[in-house]
């Protein structure tokens, strides 16, 4: 995880920790002991490549403190089983979680690493079993194996779907329930919510939030004050890596993620969704 964080040669991110918290998040470190926003999320959050990624701009248009909890290649299982940054979140004026994919998560047919979520651990024997063919030990990362177990077998594939579902949507209901109700989902990416089925997409397992339904989305409204839904328009996909900053050998990483005008759009929606959530809790 600490190479994740340094990794940017020509940008630093100051990485550093809370509490006893074993992950390394953006800093520069902030003081939690005043009133603050938590931001919880992936590589997005974090802003790998950004010089200020949206919590930033965020903080700048409400003139409030925006505390950066996003984690390099973090999925839902780096948060939960986190206590440190629950209790940070529960004692935040207001959380904002990003929606991550369910491919990066541990399930009953996988483990992935407890903080680099995208790192595939092992195979349980049920996964072994459904698909004897493959030799789980070829892999590294979650979404290299997913595809091979597609291209083994799409049929085979949709029970790993429909775990992946089932287990993401608990995993977020008691994520939610250590923070609290003052919490706004946020979808940020290239694709907006859909039910879509999964076979029927021209990728089926490219894209993120990978494998997250409008539905799912639905199941967790009881649990949030929000679900904030941003899409970056076509001049900031065309923009792609323009102001990033990283070294050469990162330039097909940097091409896959989100750029500076996206987190600058995202912010321009965010702030007044947050500054009302705010109003309507009294802390304004």
């Amino acid at each position: 995880m600490k190479y994740d964080v340094l990794d940017g040669a020509t940008l630093s991110y100051e990485p550093c920790r809370y509490g006893l918290s074993r992950i390394y998040f953006r800093g520069p470190k902030r003081d939690l002991g005043s009133p603050y926003l938590a931001f919880v999320g992936g590589t997005e959050t974090f802003g790998k490549f950004i010089q200020s990624p949206f919590p930033a701009l965020v903080e700048q248009q409400l003139k409030r403190p925006c505390v950066n909890f996003g984690c390099v290649n973090g999925g839902v299982d780096a948060f939960v089983n986190d206590p440190t940054l629950m209790g940070a979140c529960r004692d935040a004026e207001l959380t904002v979680v990003q929606i991550m994919g369910a491919n990066n998560l541990s399930n009953r047919f996988f483990s992935v690493h407890p903080r680099r979520n995208d790192r595939f651990l092992r195979a349980s024997s049920v996964l072994q079993a459904i698909y004897g063919e493959v030799d789980f030990a070829d892999f590294t990362f979650t979404r290299h194996m997913l595809g091979a177990l597609y291209a083994a077998s799409p049929d085979r594939f949709d029970i790993v779907v429909t775990e992946l579902r089932a287990a993401w949507v608990a995993r977020m209901r008691n994520m939610l329930d250590q923070i609290g109700k003052r919490v706004v989902l946020l979808w940020f990416s290239k694709e907006s919510p859909s039910d879509v089925a999964w076979q029927k997409r021209v990728n089926p397992i490219g894209g993120d939030p990978l494998f997250i339904t409008n539905a799912m989305l639905t199941e967790l409204s009881d649990k949030v004050m929000d679900i904030v839904v941003v899409n970056p328009s076509s001049q900031a996909l065309h923009d792609g890596t323009d102001g990033m900053r990283f070294a050469p050998m990162q330039a097909r990483a940097a091409a896959d993620i989100l750029g500076p005008r996206a987190h600058i759009e995202l912010a321009e929606v965010l702030a007044p969704k947050l500054q009302a959530a705010l109003q309507s809790l009294g802390r304004i």
